[in-house]
């Protein structure tokens, strides 16, 4: 399995590929994690939800931390975010959707009901089958995907069409963050898209997301550095360059500000880390 290259990735979560779950690049990934007849792993007020079933965990790319193991009895079903390209921008806003959830949204969670469950394992067995082809077809399981999706949002009764406007707001701006964060930092650009104020932006997003325009900016450009020192034969500085800081010690600042760590001290721990000697 190689995380850079391959676009699927379906594993037991009870017996995960470590090269897979340790990867930098495991952040370019939407991840479903599917508990089978299991409980929760987070926590639930209302004890009478806190029940064996089969959960599922949705978590969109960028978003950290992730699950680094599991005793849990269940599949992890990954896909690069590169699968969606060229697909119609309405699917691909209904999948951010499916992924986000609600309120502060890390990730969504979803109770499947035993009749769903039944019918997503029988796309999923078809899913495995194209997977574990030697000669694997990237239109077919990309095909077969996307039907599993769209069943998956339908029984989640989440479509873009049926959301405030408000919360089509923060797709649409997580859109535009996914495409031009490297060049544009400046608050104004997104409300200006928008056609909203900054100060209004900066309201919905901490309403829906707890977080401002310049907090999520900031982060989005912290995961990329975090990849490309582990994953790209660049200069530090070129990295840097490429995320828009024309001087290597203000992005050095920036990154230790951000994780605690120089960009050399976490460079040299990651690749020790996933590259023992």
């Amino acid at each position: 399995m190689n995380p850079e290259s391959d676009l699927f990735f379906i594993s037991p979560l009870d017996a995960p590929l470590q090269m897979f779950f340790e990867n930098p690049a495991r952040e370019d990934y939407f991840e479903i994690a599917w508990l089978k007849d299991e409980e929760p792993i987070h926590f639930i007020k209302e004890d009478t939800l806190r029940i064996k079933g089969d959960w599922m965990y949705l978590i969109p790319p960028n978003r950290s931390p992730r699950p680094r193991k599991s005793d849990k009895k269940g599949t992890l079903l990954a896909f690069h975010k590169s699968v969606l390209d060229y697909e119609a921008k309405e699917f691909m806003l209904d999948v951010i959707r499916l992924f986000l959830g609600k309120g502060a949204g890390s990730f969504s969670t979803i109770l499947l009901d035993e009749d769903m469950a039944v019918t997503l394992e029988n796309f999923l067995r078809i899913i495995k089958v194209e997977y574990e082809q030697q000669q694997q077809n990237f239109l077919v399981l990309k095909t077969l995907l996307k039907a599993f999706l769209l069943k998956l949002m339908q029984y989640k009764t989440l479509t873009i069409t049926g959301q405030g406007l408000n919360e089509k707001r923060v797709y649409h701006f997580l859109l535009l963050l996914e495409h031009h964060f490297r060049e544009e930092k400046s608050v104004t650009f997104y409300s200006d898209k928008l056609n909203i104020t900054p100060k209004r932006l900066n309201q919905i997003l901490k309403e829906k997301t707890r977080k401002t325009i310049t907090q999520l900016l900031q982060e989005r450009i912290v995961v990329e550095a975090k990849q490309e020192l582990v994953i790209s034969a660049k200069t530090i500085q070129e990295i840097g360059y490429s995320l828009g800081f024309e001087d290597r010690s203000y992005f050095s600042r920036f990154f230790k500000k951000m994780t605690g760590q120089t960009p050399e001290q976490f460079q040299k721990q990651a690749k020790e880390r996933i590259f023992p000697v």
